[in-house]
C-alpha cells in the first residue's frame, strides 16, 4: 500500500505539472512517503520528466531528504548545471548532505558556482562552503582547475587550523573582490561563535548583499543561541 501510495503521488505531479497548489501537496505527502521507506529512486521519474515545471519539485525533494538522497549523488551534476535558479539552489543542498570526499568533481562544480549570476545560489554557495567538512573541502579544491576559485578554496581550506588567519580573513573581507569576499565569509562563519562574533559583523557590513543577509543571519543565529542558553530559574 505504501509503495502504491508513492507511485500514485508521483503520477499526480507528472500528470499536472500546472497545477502549483496540486503539486505542492502531492510533494509533501510524496515526500512523507520516501521518509517512511518509499524508495528514493523512484524521484528519478521526475528528475527525467523532462518538464521543467516538474524539475524545481524533484529537486526540492531531493534536498529534503538530506543524506538519504545518497542514491541519486548521481544526478547532482545535472542538477546543479541547470538553467533552473531554484534548482541550482537545492542541488548545493544536495550536494552538502551526500557528496563526501570521493565526490570531488561534485563539489568542484559547487564552489565554482561561487561565480553564479545569480545572488540567491551565491548565498546558498556561501552556505555550502560554511557548512562543508574539511575533507569535503579538499576533496573539492583538488578537482578544481588552476584559477582565483581553487586558490580561494585552498585558503578557505588553511583557516581550518590552530591558528587561522585571522588579520588576513579581515583584510579580504575589507578589500578583496566579491569572489574573495564571499570565500572571506565562509572562513567568518566557520571561525564564529557567541563569545566571539567580530568576524561576521565585519562580513555583515561588506557591499554583496548576499554576503551581508549571510552574515546576518548567521549573528542572529547566535545571537538566539546566547539568548537561550541561560540559567532557567
Amino acid at each position: 500500500m505504501q509503495t502504491q501510495a508513492g507511485e500514485d503521488l508521483i503520477e499526480r505531479i507528472l500528470a499536472h505539472p500546472a497545477d502549483g497548489e496540486l503539486v505542492g501537496s502531492a510533494a509533501n505527502d510524496l515526500l512523507s512517503e520516501l521518509y517512511a521507506g518509499f524508495p528514493v529512486e523512484n524521484l528519478a521519474r521526475l528528475l527525467h520528466s523532462g518538464d521543467d515545471r516538474i524539475l524545481p519539485t524533484a529537486t526540492w525533494l531531493l534536498s529534503e531528504l538530506a543524506e538519504h538522497a545518497v542514491p541519486l549523488i548521481d544526478e547532482v551534476p545535472a542538477l546543479l548545471s541547470s538553467p533552473i535558479r531554484s534548482v541550482r539552489y537545492d542541488a548545493i543542498a544536495v550536494a552538502l548532505e551526500t557528496a563526501d570526499e570521493q565526490h570531488g568533481p561534485i563539489i568542484a562544480q559547487v564552489m565554482d558556482l561561487s561565480r553564479d549570476p545569480d545572488s540567491a545560489v551565491r548565498w546558498k554557495v556561501l552556505d555550502f562552503l560554511a557548512e562543508a567538512s574539511v575533507e569535503q573541502l579538499e576533496a573539492g579544491a583538488a578537482c578544481l582547475p588552476p584559477g582565483q576559485v581553487k586558490e580561494l578554496a585552498e585558503w578557505l581550506i588553511l583557516q581550518d587550523d590552530e591558528e587561522p588567519d585571522l588579520a588576513g580573513i579581515v583584510i579580504r573581507l575589507e578589500a578583496g573582490d566579491p569572489l574573495t569576499r564571499l570565500f572571506a565569509a565562509a572562513a567568518a562563519a566557520s571561525l564564529s561563535h557567541k563569545e566571539d562574533t567580530h568576524l561576521l559583523e565585519q562580513a555583515a557590513m561588506v557591499e554583496e548583499e548576499e554576503i551581508r543577509s549571510f552574515a546576518q543571519e548567521r549573528l542572529s543565529e547566535l545571537r538566539e543561541d546566547d539568548s537561550g542558553s541561560g540559567d532557567s530559574f
